[in-house]
């Protein structure tokens, strides 16, 4: 398991847990942009079980709440169709989910 974790990381720059937890934010942006789903059911269909920590971990990623997050952008129902390939380059958070940590501190 370790050497698995540890491989991950030096493959993608993220522990299994921080790129799962990347990758549902990612989603969860991408349906509050373009859907009028409940915050709550955008919550439960990425897989996240607790809407405090989804709150919590996505005020982080994009640096507002999720509410706030899709009150700055049109309603679903006024949107055109975006191409997929360019929401996933502009969706991405600002700002990295998880504390990085310097190699030199784990000691």
């Amino acid at each position: 398991r370790a050497h698995f974790s540890r491989e991950f990381r030096r493959a993608f720059g993220d522990s299994p847990h921080a790129y799962l937890l990347t990758r549902r934010l990612e989603r969860a942006a991408a349906l509050l942009r373009n859907t009028d789903r409940s915050v709550t059911d955008i919550c439960l269909s990425v897989g996240l079980l607790s809407l405090a920590s989804f709150t919590t971990s996505f005020t982080r990623a994009y640096g507002e709440p999720p509410t706030e997050y899709r009150a700055s952008f049109p309603p679903a129902s006024y949107q055109a169709r975006i191409p997929w390939c360019v929401q996933r380059a502009y969706g991405r958070p600002r700002y990295s989910t998880f504390r990085k940590t310097d190699p030199a501190e784990r000691g």
